[in-house]
């Protein structure tokens, strides 16, 4: 197992992160303490919840397994959704992220966070509000990082300036979705992580499964799945080629001895950025095939062809200014170097 620095931290990190949305959900305590087990022996270190998985019930059947251990685990989880029926039960104002605090320690029996996420975007809420009241649960150590998921890359600047400009605890990682199939994040999101140093974490390597090898091209629904269960199942997001890419990684797959869900996971771990990538698994048979995405390396011309076949389509400005510098380079008269 790889580690790998969380952006400008010292922070270490396995490069598959176990998520545990499914603990409480589809995985009962009893599993989850196999898989935990199981994470930890093939070098896991990092866990990834939140409080609204399961109602509470995945942060609570993660801390129990982690009971001991807490030491040798890096624990992220994350706060927004509803947790209650009151108007500030919700969202990422001052009172509601001082009660999600204490509410996911207690759910955990830790003392602290080590990543401690804004799940979603709060539009209600000014951001400033917000990032000062996370500095101060860092003073506190009741949070050692902290961090956002599904930003849109000039929401993630203006959060990066105001912390910059006001002294308070800045993002250190960033959680996107991100696969063969939702690319997304490569115009916008990857170059700024890039530009200001942050760990990329990605949600979703697999597609909700759709990548998993359980489904053919053409299919959008698997009886058994979270498809079929109208549960996690990011289809809509999914780029108009999903087709062609999941058939040329089942290809890929059988060319070399691995499952399209390794291929898939370790398609992503290979591209610029990224830190870390979240597999959910609800049994013990799916976590162990896909924590061996950690376990070998794509050949270039392997990676070459995944990349070739998911690209994203053509977008304005990008796709008009890429070749700019040839331009400017072109432009230049050096008379000393001519004949």
């Amino acid at each position: 197992m790889e580690y790998r620095r969380m952006g400008r931290t010292g922070l270490k990190v396995s490069e598959v992160c176990l998520g545990t949305m499914t603990f409480g959900h589809s995985t009962d305590q009893k599993e989850a303490q196999k898989i935990v087990d199981l994470a930890f022996d093939a070098g896991i270190n990092f866990f990834d919840t939140a409080d609204s998985y399961g109602g509470g019930d995945s942060e609570v059947i993660t801390g129990k397994t982690l009971k001991g251990r807490r030491r040798d685990a890096v624990v992220a989880t994350k706060f927004f959704n509803p947790m209650g029926p009151g108007p500030n039960d919700s969202g990422m104002s001052r009172v509601r992220i001082m009660n999600a605090v204490e509410d996911s320690l207690q759910r955990l029996q830790m003392d602290h966070i080590d990543l401690y996420y804004i799940h979603h975007v709060d539009s209600q809420t000014p951001m400033e509000e917000m990032l000062r009241a996370l500095d101060d649960l860092v003073h506190q150590g009741k949070v050692r990082y902290i961090a956002c998921s599904n930003y849109q890359a000039w929401r993630l600047m203006e959060a990066l300036w105001l912390s910059d400009a006001n002294g308070l605890a800045r993002f250190e990682c960033f959680q996107p979705q991100y696969s063969l199939v939702v690319r997304d994040i490569e115009q916008e999101l990857i170059p700024v992580c890039q530009l200001k140093s942050l760990g990329v974490v990605v949600w979703s390597p697999l597609g909700g499964g759709f990548l998993s090898g359980k489904y053919k091209p053409g299919e959008r629904t698997v009886e058994g799945t979270r498809s079929a269960d109208a549960w996690a199942y990011p289809q809509r997001y999914f780029a108009e080629n999903a087709d062609e890419s999941l058939q040329a990684l089942l290809a890929v797959a059988d060319e070399i001895g691995r499952s399209p869900a390794q291929v898939a996971l370790r398609w992503v771990l290979e591209q610029p950025a990224i830190t870390s990538i979240i597999i959910g698994a609800r049994t013990v048979e799916q976590a162990r095939d896909n924590m061996l995405a950690g376990s070998f390396c794509l050949e270039s011309e392997v990676l070459a062809r995944l990349n070739e076949v998911s690209h994203l389509p053509h977008r304005y400005p990008e796709a008009m200014e890429a070749d700019m510098h040839e331009r400017r380079d072109d432009a230049v008269e050096m008379p000393s170097l001519q004949d």
